[in-house]
């Protein structure tokens, strides 16, 4: 019977875990590739569920695709506007300026649908139950699972087979040589920016059945995301795949066996770890930031 909790908890811990991966993986590639520390990340997963559950209301399941790309898009618009100010200054001013952005960014979500949490249920064909011997999950989590490894996947091989990828990857390393073959950096920052902002809407939308859709969820996934980051190493989006998996599984056990301490344990974590290895688990020195 423990054996059967241990191992029906840690597969709860894996989904929870995924859904961070794809929260950090946004938060890393932004850092990484741009320099910047978004705070504002836990905003834009928030407007990802709320226009997630705009479109269904008023066109149904098959228009909450979109919802990634119109966040992307708002938040290409403000990396134009604003975001692009910030690179190459003091990392604590993209702190305090995303910090601010946040902010408003919340209260436009509570002006326009309010402070009260809104539901958004599963689609009727995910309603039922998944059961593989001792494992019970509801078929949801499951669907939400594969979708979540398909879309790391899909990131992956579009930093790495794609022509556009490879010019991210290299840009992220050496700014000047980029622009001394003429290829626009402008251009790739405002991509890299909105692909950072999708990802986190991506990630909205697929927690918005499970977590309840309130201007507070964007608080709920922004300190996880920093934990991750942090664990994994900055910039590392392999190290924040690592992280989130294992900050998953460990708070779902606390859950079980210590709730009180739940919400304490992915940051003991953290302190761990940090203790251990001060640039995570997969950090790497670079040279753009030091």
């Amino acid at each position: 019977m423990f054996n059967e909790i241990v191992l029906s908890q840690a597969a709860n811990g894996i989904v929870l875990g995924v859904l961070y991966v794809l929260i950090a993986a946004g938060l890393s590639i932004t850092f990484g590739l741009l320099g910047v520390i978004n705070f504002a990340h836990g905003a834009f997963f928030a407007l990802g569920a709320y226009f997630g559950l705009t479109l269904y209301q008023w066109f149904g399941w098959l228009a909450v695709p979109l919802a990634p790309i119109l966040v992307a898009a708002v938040g290409m618009c403000l990396e134009v506007v604003l975001i692009r100010r910030l690179y190459g200054k003091e990392p604590l001013l993209s702190l305090i300026v995303t910090f601010a952005l946040a902010l408003l960014i919340e209260a436009i979500i509570r002006f326009v649908w309010g402070a009260d949490g809104k539901p958004f249920s599963p689609p009727p064909f995910l309603t039922g139950v998944f059961e593989l011997g001792p494992l019970l999950m509801t078929s949801y989590r499951v669907a939400m699972l594969g979708a979540t490894v398909l879309t790391l996947l899909a990131l992956w091989a579009f930093l790495v087979f794609t022509p556009y990828g490879r010019i991210l990857r290299a840009g992220s390393r050496d700014p000047e040589m980029v622009e001394m073959l003429g290829i626009p950096l402008p251009r790739v920052m405002t991509g890299v920016f909105g692909l950072g902002c999708g990802l986190a809407a991506i990630a909205g939308v697929l927690a918005a059945p499970l977590w309840n859709v309130s201007p507070s969820m964007s608080a709920s996934a922004i300190m996880p995301a920093f934990v991750i980051v942090a664990i994994g190493g900055l910039g590392s989006l392999r190290g924040a795949t690592v992280a989130g998996l294992l900050v998953g599984v460990v708070t779902s056990l606390t859950i079980q066996f210590y709730p009180h301490a739940a919400g304490a344990a992915m940051y003991a974590f953290m302190f761990l770890v940090l203790l251990l290895r001060p640039r995570g688990l997969l950090g790497e020195r670079w040279e753009r930031f030091e």
